[in-house]
């Protein structure tokens, strides 16, 4: 027996049999009886056995087909019926949507319009993996990341949509100011404790300028999480550079200064990635129109000119 065989011609074969004859079956699968006659022939070759017996007035299944029908056609019917009930296949959004994202980004952003969604759609399970390394999306099966770059993503194999501005600025908190003064200009960080996440540029730029300015002072503190930075920070370590979206209800709250108001140590662009599908599944765009909609209610980052 071949290794493969199209399924097409088993349907075929399959409704012949239950039909009676190859007009009949012709008309319920809506094609010529030529090419119903043509794809039973094709099925035969390939198994080497006959599957009917034919005369001018009538059709009957051999021995053969009768054993190849109680065989295949309960799998054929459950293979059918799973392939048309597919998640992914549904009008309304279902199955798991699975993302990722940087931890903080994901518990300060992302949470909420993920509670929304799973409200607004509750035929979908949603998995987060949260993590500051760079997943493959296609290696781990996932649905959505969003990512922030400062230069556009150039993976072709993604699709990305740009979800709003990120920019990190430099934080101190209101004791460590009084005990160590406020710096007036980037040159003044060199007396300061600088507090910093590892990997981080040592340069500042003023928007809309482009001006830039090199930070002197050598790190006191350094770190790979923002959420213990920003601590640190409030703590009167240092000043230091944080996410807009991890400091700003701290300093709403009076916990933290933004220092250097016109500077920023790194602006960039939050993006919607995906894989690139010919058919992007309902739930992923559900998920993308919803953030989408909380960001034109409620933008990522908005800097108040100095």
């Amino acid at each position: 027996m071949p290794a493969t065989i199209d399924l097409n011609l088993v349907r075929t074969f399959l409704t012949v049999h239950t039909e009676g004859s190859f007009s009949a079956a012709a008309e319920r699968l809506g094609v010529p009886r030529s090419t119903v006659s043509r794809a039973v022939a094709a099925l035969e070759e390939e198994l080497g056995v006959s599957l009917f017996h034919r005369t001018t007035r009538r059709v009957s299944t051999t021995s053969a087909g009768v054993a190849l029908f109680d065989r295949v056609a309960p799998s054929l019917d459950a293979l059918e019926a799973s392939l048309a009930d597919l998640p992914e296949r549904e009008p309304v959004p279902a199955g798991t949507l699975r993302i990722t994202s940087t931890a903080d980004f994901g518990a300060m952003v992302l949470s909420e319009p993920i509670a929304r969604f799973a409200i607004r759609y509750p035929n979908v399970r949603v998995d987060v993996h949260l993590t500051n390394g760079i997943v493959d999306l296609v290696k781990e099966s996932i649905d959505v990341a969003l990512r922030f770059s400062t230069k556009p993503m150039g993976d072709s194999s993604l699709v990305a949509r740009k979800v709003g501005a990120l920019a990190i600025c430099v934080y101190a908190s209101p004791k460590y100011l009084a005990r160590r003064g406020t710096p007036r200009a980037p040159a003044d960080l060199g007396a300061h404790d600088w507090v910093t996440f590892r990997g981080a540029p040592r340069v500042l730029t003023a928007p809309p300028s482009r001006a830039k300015a090199a930070i002197a002072a050598d790190p006191r503190i350094v770190a790979d999480a923002m959420w213990f930075l920003r601590e640190v920070i409030k703590d009167g370590a240092g000043i230091g550079p944080l996410p807009t979206f991890i400091a700003d209800a701290e300093v709403a709250a009076g916990t933290l200064v933004r220092v250097l108001p016109r500077w920023v140590a790194v602006s960039g662009t939050a993006y919607f990635v995906h894989p690139g599908r010919t058919h992007v599944p309902a739930k992923v765009t559900a998920f993308r129109d919803l953030l989408m909609e909380t960001f034109r209610q409620r933008p990522l980052l908005v800097l108040e000119n100095p």
